[in-house]
């Protein structure tokens, strides 16, 4: 029964190693379509990249998120790009941003006794930012990321123990947005 077996399908079984190739060199080749650019999305006449210093426009204003955002900003597109950093009016890439709103507000709500007490706040920071290519009119989006933290805190305390968060959240957000069509 076997030796029939094999009588009747040696050609599909001469073909089956090959079919197998072809299959693992597409899946294999298809990988590419989706790679991940280390460098960046950045045409490849791009050269060099002005990043000015982001400005606080919010009713609120924290004095330290504005220097720390724009050097943590100005350091990732350095690192994960290839553009050059300058000064220079005429640079490919013009990056300008503010921050728009920096607010506090209440999320959570316990009840002790019958007595309502806020339980939790949350602070809210928005940049917006501007992106002008080889001088054209610039794209501009809004990043806005929200940080909780509990009522019995300061806002203060809660600005100190946060910053260093809200500079990564928003500079990876912007850089993303930026340079990686996320």
């Amino acid at each position: 029964m076997f030796q029939t077996f094999l009588k009747k399908n040696r050609l599909l079984l001469l073909a089956a190693p090959f079919a197998g190739f072809f299959l693992l060199t597409f899946a294999v080749s298809s990988c590419g379509i989706y790679s991940f650019n280390e460098k960046g999305n950045v045409v490849d006449s791009a050269k060099t990249v002005r990043i000015t210093p982001f400005e606080n426009k919010a009713s609120y204003v924290n004095p330290q998120i504005t220097p720390a955002l724009t050097e943590r900003f100005r350091t990732k597109v350095q690192n994960q790009t290839r553009l050059t950093n300058t000064n220079n009016d005429n640079a490919d890439y013009q990056i300008t941003g503010y921050v728009a709103d920096y607010a506090v507000s209440t999320t959570g709500v316990t009840s002790n006794n019958g007595q309502q007490q806020t339980s939790v706040n949350r602070l809210t920071v928005r940049v917006h930012i501007s992106l002008s290519r080889f001088g054209n009119t610039p794209e501009e989006f809004d990043v806005s990321r929200s940080f909780d933290f509990s009522a019995q805190q300061s806002l203060q305390a809660a600005e100190a123990s946060l910053l260093e968060e809200m500079i990564r959240n928003l500079s990876d957000e912007i850089f993303n947005r930026l340079f990686s069509n996320w």
